[in-house]
This record gives structure tokens, C-alpha cells and sequence, in this order.
């Protein structure tokens, strides 16, 4: 009678056993592995991932374009002649100086300053100037046009005593004014000088 009730325990404990198993061996739920792995950061390429190749197609644009165009280009470089031309395009329109203009201007730009040019002569007017302070020239926009145009808008701050004599007498002024001024240049061209293409006013 023993053996047979040991059997019979032995038979039921070893069903529970096996159920246990089956249960307890099973993934019941979401497993710590199978959370899934946190996105990665803008910019960080996952350890797991080999990171994707820039896109080949993408379009320069600004400075990059211009260097592209022309390794050769240095922004302080055509800053500071931007500068200097500034200077002699403004005492050479006070004095009325066409050939030096005529080198640094595109021809609709030199019509305008002309014109103004030839109504001060018929006032029998003239006009010197003198900067107070060198000019301040900082870089407002960049353009490339039709593949190998580029222009560059600087804008300038400038202080200057004008001194001018007409029928009424003389007179002396200073002044401080703000203006973007628009360059212009081949960068295939193996003349490296800026025409200036476009005069614009700004705030001060």
C-alpha cells in the first residue's frame, strides 16, 4: 500500500514538475532583451551601424560655392581691397576723378556717379574728402551667378569730412553713412580686380 501511494505521489509530483517547466521555461512578457535599443543621438551613428557617405549631390552655396570655383580665394584678402577700393572710389567721385572711376565701376554704376559728376561741374561746384577713421567692411552676402559669377555684398561704415566750394561759398561737412556695395568677378578671369555692380543704402 506504501509503494503504491509513493508511486502515485511520485507520478503527481513529477506532473506539476513538468508544468512548472513549461511555464516557467517559457518568455512570458517582454524580455530585458527585447527592449529595444535607444535611438541614437543627432549626429552619433550607432556602434552597430557603419555610418552613411555624404551625399554626393549636394549643391555648395556662399563661400563654400566661390572657394570651389576658386581654392585660391581669401575672404580677409578681398575684404581689405574691398576697403581700399571703397576709399578711392569715394574721394574719386567727390573730385570728379572719371578715369580713375572708369577702372572700378561697372558702366551702369559710372553713368550714375557721371551724371551726378557732370551736374556739380555745371553748379561750379567742387569737393574734396578725407576719411576720419578707415572705413569698417563686413561681409553681408554671397552669391554665384551662372557658374563663374560671383558677388559679393560688403557692407561699409565710413566717417569723412567733405569740404566743398560753390556760388554760395564754402562749406565743410562730416558725415557718417552706411552702404552695401555689391562686387563683382569671373572667378575664371585671369583679371583679378572687383567691379563694383551695384550701390545700395543701409542702416547705419
Amino acid at each position: 500500500m506504501q509503494v503504491l501511494e509513493l508511486i502515485i505521489f511520485a507520478g503527481l509530483a513529477g506532473i506539476v514538475l513538468y508544468q512548472l517547466y513549461s511555464v516557467l521555461g517559457r518568455r512570458v512578457g517582454r524580455q530585458p532583451e527585447d527592449a529595444p535599443a535607444a535611438p541614437a543621438r543627432p549626429g552619433v551613428v550607432a556602434p552597430d551601424r557603419p555610418a552613411q557617405p555624404a551625399d554626393e549631390g549636394v549643391a555648395l552655396s556662399g563661400l563654400a560655392a566661390v572657394k570651389a570655383r576658386d581654392p585660391g580665394f581669401d575672404l580677409s584678402h578681398f575684404l581689405n581691397g574691398a576697403k581700399s577700393a571703397y576709399q578711392m572710389i569715394v574721394k574719386a567721385f567727390a573730385e570728379g576723378d572719371r578715369a580713375t572711376l572708369k577702372n572700378l565701376l561697372a558702366p551702369p554704376v559710372m553713368a550714375s556717379f557721371d551724371a551726378v559728376i557732370a551736374q556739380r561741374e555745371s553748379e561750379g561746384r567742387t569737393e574734396t574728402l578725407e576719411f576720419l577713421h578707415p572705413p569698417r567692411a563686413d561681409l553681408d552676402k554671397v552669391e554665384l551667378k551662372a557658374g563663374d559669377l560671383a558677388r559679393m555684398t560688403v557692407r561699409f561704415l565710413a566717417e569723412f569730412r567733405s569740404r566743398s566750394k560753390g556760388p554760395e561759398g564754402e562749406a565743410v561737412d562730416d558725415r557718417r553713412t552706411a552702404e552695401l556695395w555689391t562686387f563683382e568677378r569671373n572667378l575664371k578671369s585671369r583679371d583679378p580686380n572687383w567691379m563694383l555692380v551695384h550701390v545700395d543704402a543701409a542702416e547705419a
